[in-house]
Order: C-alpha cells, then sequence, then structure tokens
C-alpha cells in the first residue's frame, strides 16, 4: 500500500474496539493461503491474537486516505514462539481503496512481534472487501490472510494461512467498541455514530448494490491530478474532412518510426490511448521505442462538437480516415502510414480500407472487424431494435456523462440502470452503468487499477443513435453492411492485401473472439495466409487490452511486434 502524508490531528475524540481472531497457519506449506491453513489444521498448528485497535482521533483516520489505527495485544503461535508474542508498533488499516482493482477495499494489518527470547517475527494480513456473486460480507469482513516472515523486509515466509472471526468472539468485539477521548456522553455518541457511518458507508459502496452511492466520481470536485506523460508536450493539428467535419490529431513526435495514427472506438476520446491512470500508456509505449505517434480524434469522439450530430459508420470509413492519414503524410512526408485501432475504430478502419484508402502499410485491427459477433444480451438488444425504439421517444443520442445540475430524469435513469442485469461485472458506478448499458461489457473490472476506474467518465461520452442501428443491422446481418443495408465492404476483400494483425480479448463478452476469426480467415481465402495474423490475448477482455493496469506487460508487446514487423524499409 502507499504510503501517504499523516493528515493533522484535529483533536477529535477517537475509537477503539478489542478483536480477537483464530486459525491455523502452516511452517511447511507456504505458497498458498488456504493450503496453509489446511496443513496447518492438520498439523495442530494454531495461530490466534487478541489485538486492541485504536485510532485516537476519529476525524484524522477517517480523513486519512490510509485510514490508519495502531495495534496492540498478543499473538499465540507455538508453531513460532513456545509463549505469546507481543505486538510492538503494529499498524491497521481500515477499509483502504485497493488501487489495482475497482469497487474493492482492504482491511490491512502489520504487527512486528516480539518473542521472550528476543526473536522478531513480522505478521502482515489482509481483508478483501469485494462483492462477488452470492451472500459474502460477512466471510469477506472476518477472513483474515495471513503471512508471517521473520523480518518484515525479508523474502522468506515462515508461516502462511488464514484465521476468522467467530461469531462469539464477534459480540464479545461489539461489546469493547468505545469512544476515547470523549468529554461528554453526547459526544461520545456522536462519535461511536460517525464511526458507524464511515465503516457502514464503505460497505454499502462495496455491496450496495441498488442502494449503493453513484459512483466515486463527483462532478463539483477539483480536477484530479495528473502525473506528466514521458512524451514531451504533444502537438495538437486541427484539420476538416470533406465533408466538413472537424477531426483532432494529438502527435507524440517519438523517432523515426511509424509513423502510426492510434483510432479509439465509438463514444470514447484519444484519452482511451493517453489516458495517465496507468503506468504506461500506449502512445508513451510506443514513443519510448520510437515511433512518430498520432492519437486521432475522428467524428466520433466526445472531445468533438460532431460528436452529438447524427452519422454512420460509412461516413467515418468515407471521410475521416483518408483525411487523417492524407494529414499524417503530409506533415510527415511518409509515403505510406500505420494504424493501430480498436473497436469500431477497427471496423470503420477496415471498411475504409474495403472503400479504396490508400497510404496504408500495415494495420493492427482490434476486437472489432468485419464479422461482429456479438454476446447474447448485445444480440437482444440489436434484435428489439433498441436504437429505433428510443429514437421514437424522441431521444437521438446517449451519453455515459453525469450532469452537474442532475435534473429528475437523471436520477430517474441512473435508478432504473441500477436494476438493469449486469452479467458478471458488478459494479456500483453510474458511469459503468451507463456504459453498460450503451454497450455491454467493455472492460474486466479486475485487469483495471481503481484510478482509471474512476476516470472512465473522463474517455466516455456522447454517442448518436444512427449509429448504433447501422451497428445494430450489422450485427443481425453477421456482417457490416452499409447504413442501408447494402452489403458493399466484405465483397471487397481484394482491397485489405495488405498485412493486418488482428488481437482479440480471450473473456470479451461485447464482441466475441469467433469475429475476428471469422475475417482473419475470410481474408485468408481471399488473398492468401502471408499478410494476416491473429493474436488473442489470455485474460485480457476488450478495452482492457489498451487501459488495464497490466497491460503494458501482457498487450502492448504484440502490437509493437507487430508493428516492427512492418517498419519502414
Amino acid at each position: 500500500m502507499e504510503t501517504t502524508e499523516l493528515v493533522p490531528s484535529t483533536g477529535a475524540p477517537g475509537i477503539e474496539f478489542t478483536e480477537t481472531m483464530r486459525g491455523f497457519v502452516s511452517t511447511t506449506t507456504t505458497a498458498d493461503y488456504e493450503a496453509g491453513r489446511a496443513q496447518g489444521e492438520r498439523d495442530g498448528s494454531r495461530l490466534e491474537f487478541t489485538v486492541t485497535i485504536t485510532a485516537p482521533d476519529l476525524d484524522r483516520m477517517i480523513a486519512d486516505p490510509a485510514h490508519e489505527a495502531t495495534i496492540t495485544g498478543t499473538v499465540s503461535a507455538p508453531a513460532l514462539s513456545p509463549s505469546p508474542l507481543r505486538v510492538r508498533d503494529g499498524r491497521f488499516h481500515l477499509l483502504v481503496r485497493d488501487g489495482d482493482r475497482p469497487g474493492t477495499r482492504k482491511m490491512v494489518y502489520r504487527m512486528p512481534l516480539v518473542a521472550e527470547d528476543g526473536k522478531r517475527f513480522h505478521l502482515e494480513g489482509f481483508k478483501t472487501v469485494h462483492d462477488d456473486a452470492g451472500p459474502d460480507l460477512w466471510s469477506d469482513t472476518t477472513t483474515l490472510y495471513v503471512t508471517v516472515r521473520e523480518e518484515e523486509a525479508a523474502p522468506p515466509v515462515v508461516a502462511r494461512g488464514v484465521v476468522r472471526i467467530h461469531l462469539g468472539d464477534f459480540r464479545r468485539q461489539l461489546g469493547t467498541m468505545r469512544a476515547v477521548g470523549a468529554r461528554s456522553k453526547l459526544e461520545e455518541l456522536r462519535t461511536m455514530a460517525r464511526f458507524g457511518r464511515f465503516f457502514l458507508g464503505a460497505l454499502n459502496e462495496v455491496y450496495g448494490g441498488v442502494f449503493a452511492r453513484p459512483s466515486a466520481f463527483n462532478p463539483d470536485a477539483p480536477p484530479r491530478e495528473r502525473r506528466a506523460l514521458r512524451t514531451g508536450p504533444p502537438e495538437i493539428r486541427r484539420f476538416e474532412t470533406k465533408d466538413g467535419v472537424g477531426l483532432k490529431l494529438t502527435r507524440f513526435e517519438g523517432g523515426a518510426k511509424g509513423p502510426v495514427i492510434l483510432s479509439p472506438g465509438f463514444g470514447t476520446s484519444a484519452l482511451a490511448f493517453t489516458i495517465d491512470t496507468t503506468e504506461t500508456n500506449l502512445p508513451e509505449y510506443l514513443f519510448e521505442r520510437g515511433y512518430d505517434v498520432w492519437v486521432l480524434d475522428y467524428r466520433a469522439s466526445p472531445d468533438l462538437p460532431s460528436a452529438s450530430t447524427q452519422f454512420t459508420l460509412d461516413d467515418i470509413a468515407l471521410h475521416d480516415y483518408p483525411a487523417a492519414v492524407d494529414q499524417v503524410r503530409s506533415a510527415t512526408g511518409a509515403e505510406s502510414v500505420q494504424i493501430v485501432a480498436h473497436c469500431i475504430g477497427s471496423l470503420t478502419m477496415l471498411m475504409s480500407l474495403a472503400n479504396g484508402l490508400e497510404g496504408v502499410r500495415s494495420a493492427v485491427a482490434s476486437q472489432l472487424t468485419l464479422h461482429p459477433r456479438v454476446a447474447p444480451l448485445n444480440k437482444v438488444r440489436s434484435g428489439l431494435y433498441l436504437a429505433n425504439f428510443i429514437t421514437a421517444l424522441g431521444v437521438d443520442t446517449f451519453t455515459t456523462g453525469i450532469e452537474e445540475e442532475r435534473g429528475w430524469t437523471e436520477r430517474l435513469y441512473d435508478a432504473a440502470l441500477r436494476l438493469y442485469p449486469a452479467g458478471r461485472e458488478r459494479c456500483a458506478s453510474a458511469v459503468c452503468r451507463r456504459i453498460l448499458f450503451m454497450y455491454g461489457e467493455v472492460f474486466d473490472h479486475d485487469q483495471l487499477n481503481d484510478a482509471t476506474h474512476e476516470a472512465l467518465h473522463e474517455m466516455f461520452g456522447v454517442a448518436n443513435l444512427r449509429t448504433f442501428k447501422q451497428i445494430a443491422r450489422s450485427i443481425r446481418k453477421g456482417h457490416v453492411v452499409s447504413a442501408d443495408g447494402e452489403d458493399v465492404y466484405v465483397p471487397a476483400v481484394d482491397r485489405l492485401r495488405i498485412p493486418i494483425a488482428f488481437i482479440h480479448g480471450e473473456h470479451n463478452r461485447l464482441f466475441l473472439p469467433e469475429g475476428s476469426e471469422l475475417t482473419y480467415e475470410h481474408l485468408r481465402r481471399a488473398n492468401g495466409a502471408s499478410d494476416y495474423t491473429r493474436h488473442v490475448i489470455p485474460h485480457y477482455a476488450h478495452m482492457d487490452c489498451f487501459i488495464g493496469r497490466n497491460a503494458a506487460r501482457d498487450v502492448y508487446p504484440v502490437v509493437a511486434a507487430e508493428l516492427d514487423r512492418h517498419g519502414r524499409a
């Protein structure tokens, strides 16, 4: 867990309680918590502790993102010491946000231990508080996964296992809870109530479902602190298409490789690639490997006024890609460019190539291709002509945004979406619910870090229903067609006779991997196998291939390798 500066004391009363936990650890089976517990139980190797947790200033503890308190007490572990071990300068962190897993909080115990003979150990334990399928609040808040080392920083593990709060001990724990430093009975009651609100509020955020607060996102909050990208200041280039639509390219000039255009999905801006909430984003990764990187905001980008207008996939393919490629070639003097395109960006790039787009040397097509295959829920949406129905109600755009002035329709919309079937992705965020409703399961939450999850509203925005209608029509047809239903793209395979690498998340439930496989095989049959490759990325879904916390390790090297294969001669 990251260290944070201590929040100044407010002089307010604090809170204190005593907790007892019991379980088993193993000194021989230490690679896995549950395996250690099971072996420890067979060996009779118990670990029990009774500790007192004290937050002398409750307001300070709540305001501190680390939610830190002190731990005192004793630990009994006969396999480590025949006599009880004393806790010296222990630290407890109550329901802190897990930076690596959205919608998750942890309780962390750090206890330096001293035996009577002076031998020292360090116990670290954590409880993971996350809303999984089924009733799990009790088990999450009462199950502690324990690791014991000889010293805090020493790598060897001397014991590992699991301890739990038993029901009788929990009842006694409730009886030990008290306010410390309160100057009156009223102040004592207020302190206890304030602690209860914080504790139950954090649990409600995780488990509340329909009743959880909409999101940690607050439209009135000051802008978040951003890290500087390792690319230097970008160059912004604005230009118009032949049909008069203003577009934008953001250039990160990294070297002689490329140029490469990055094209995001529908309803997202260039921030889908340039977001600073991961350690390394794709433009940084390519920049540091010598690429001249150009990130495209085409007409569907929420950063452009055109996103609120009505247009089709055909418009993007016919006008936006040719204009963008011409801009990059003109600015760089390059005879050709490379393109990495995601989702609708990928589909419309392939459509543009089929329409005769020139000047593209090679491409990486991510997740969505000429043969969209969707999960059942998305297929139902297209089969019910949802876009047509909503248009009939006088609505012509969707948005994932949360308005600063949230009227009754906004509140009703969010309340209704809390009841919307979420599949396996359970999340209390109003932005996530809107993304799910509009598009489907766009990412696996487990692949995002918390900072990216909280910044989703920055990447997503308005999307027009005319485009949704064409997507739905193509889904029903089984391959992409024009807005009026004409089969003009799939037959033009001879124009896609360039190196194209398809990448697809193994767990993509928005557009299934079967779709890119169909396009891959279709092109290989028509044009030969030499120009086409396909990669299925294990454990990833859809957009998390680019915004996942470990995408720079798991996905970007695949993209860079494909670009390198077709670099400038």
